[in-house]
């Protein structure tokens, strides 16, 4: 069986759990505190940094890389596209919310809210936590945008890119910092990823000292 190693609300290692999920391939989840990393931590991954997955004998490590990885070993269910304009605007999509969303919402709202705290590094930092919550309006209207124009984010089928972005939106509505009020694509969107089989895991998470809204697990929010 695989292993991850992973934190519960990182959407880089929800993105690989999604992945997992999505093509049924059975995953033990083992919870790494990766701030303070163990010897046997590091020599799994020498960059300290989760998602890490042991699976056919590989570690792997690199959530993007993971997931292409998993794609081209287990191509069932595909969550990218034959065609090679299509795979782009996947892998674009990806990285816009694995880099420019995690940037500038991500690391604003949940690494303030939640990280600080469960690593003991003090009280968030308020600016951050402003600023956060403006991006997201503009993020969230880009998605609007996007599916205004298409079914699922990356075109006419589900995709890597519905992955990554509802992994960091879930990770964030665990903290009540998403307003599905403000676009009703997007709500059906994520409502859609949400009532998944894949999904469910995720919603069933819970953090010690940090409650889940009563939506967060609700398909009908």
């Amino acid at each position: 069986m695989a292993r991850l190693y992973h934190v519960p609300l990182s959407p880089f290692c929800r993105k690989v759990r999604l992945s997992l999920a999505e093509k049924r391939i059975e995953c033990e989840l083992v919870e790494e505190r990766y701030w303070e990393p163990s010897p046997d931590f590091l020599r799994r991954n020498p960059a300290g940094k989760v998602p890490v997955l042991k699976i056919d004998g590989r570690t792997l490590t690199e959530s993007a890389a993971i997931c292409e990885w998993i794609e081209e070993k287990y191509p069932e269910t595909s969550l990218m596209p034959r065609d090679a304009d299509a795979r782009h605007e996947v892998r674009r999509l990806v990285t816009w919310f694995d880099d420019k969303f995690h940037h500038e919402v991500t690391s604003k709202l949940l690494y303030e809210r939640v990280n600080k705290k469960v690593m003991k590094l003090g009280f968030p930092d308020s600016r951050n936590v402003k600023d956060g919550a403006k991006a997201i309006k503009f993020h969230l209207d880009y998605l609007a945008w996007l599916l205004e124009h298409r079914r699922w984010l990356a075109g006419d089928a589900m995709t890597l890119a519905d992955f990554a972005a509802a992994a960091h939106l879930s990770s964030l509505d665990y903290i009540s910092d998403v307003d599905w009020h403000r676009s009703e694509s997007v709500k059906d969107w994520y409502a859609k990823i949400k009532s998944r089989p894949a999904f469910r895991p995720l919603l069933s998470d819970q953090i010690p000292g940090f409650p889940p809204p009563a939506h967060y697990a609700d398909l009908d929010f």
